[in-house]
């Protein structure tokens, strides 16, 4: 009798311990921002401003108080009237980071921001508009989401800017096998890959020269050790239930044979 209740607290305490083993996934390995304190306040002083890249596709639309005289400078394609769809025309960045504009003729407008180009363009259009209205915008702004993440692809962006927090959560967060504190980020300056890292469980990632993602950027989660030696938490953990579901039966045969 002592015997086997003896066994029957060794199993109920492996059983515990079992569970505690199941629900003890690491702080550090999933908690984002783990240095931040209460009402603590950090500027961001990265002072991003997208700038505009070779094959962007850039939608500028100019219009000023005679309609008749800011035509020229919008392109359409499709026929005008009688229920014909007409489709403004996009401009794309070539190979010397030019567009063609009508009228004024080639622009260089690599690297230039969205207000820049306003500014420009405004310049430019002086002696043809008074007082002309420029609204510009990024046609084929993506970034692209791979790795540990649950749902990777690539996400459109329709405004301005993009953080890396942002485009994480258009793919649904990472998964829990997802590398947090290395965090990488492809980026191209015509046709030159720069690789860049990120460390999420810090407070300074909002610091990163990555932080805000620019069009067209690749943000890869990588898995963890678990994950590449196909024992990951996940698994971990269905190991655990199933330890914990074997000693479950054990302690019922024996306590039905008492």
């Amino acid at each position: 009798m002592l015997k086997t209740g003896i066994s029957i607290r060794s199993v109920l305490l492996f059983f515990v311990i079992a569970m505690v083993i199941a629900s003890c996934a690491s702080r550090k390995e999933v908690v984002y921002f783990q240095d931040t304190g209460d009402f603590e306040t950090l500027v961001n002083d990265s002072g991003f401003t997208s700038k505009f890249k070779v094959d962007d596709l850039i939608d500028i639309h100019v219009s000023s108080l005679n309609p008749e005289a800011s035509g020229p400078f919008n392109l359409f394609r499709g026929m005008p009237g009688a229920g014909g769809q007409q489709e403004q025309v996009n401009y794309l960045v070539d190979q010397a980071g030019e567009i063609d504009f009508p009228v004024i003729g080639k622009l260089k407008v690599e690297g230039l921001s969205p207000d820049e180009l306003r500014i420009l363009l405004r310049e430019r259009l002086s002696e043809y508009l008074k007082d002309p209205i420029i609204n510009i915008r990024l046609r084929n702004y993506t970034v692209t989401v791979l790795g540990e993440v649950n749902r990777p692809g690539t996400y459109p962006v329709n405004g301005e800017q993009i953080t890396i927090l942002e485009a994480l959560g258009f793919a649904g967060d990472l998964t829990i096998r997802g590398v947090r504190t290395n965090v990488l980020v492809i980026r191209d300056f015509n046709g030159t890959k720069v690789y860049n890292r990120i460390d999420l469980t810090s407070k300074n990632v909002v610091n990163s020269p990555v932080y805000y993602l620019t069009q067209n950027d690749v943000v890869y989660v990588e898995p963890n050790k678990s994950g590449i030696s196909s024992s990951s938490l996940d698994q971990r953990a269905s190991i655990a239930i199933s330890i914990a579901s074997i000693l479950i039966t054990s302690t019922i045969i024996l306590i039905t044979r008492l």
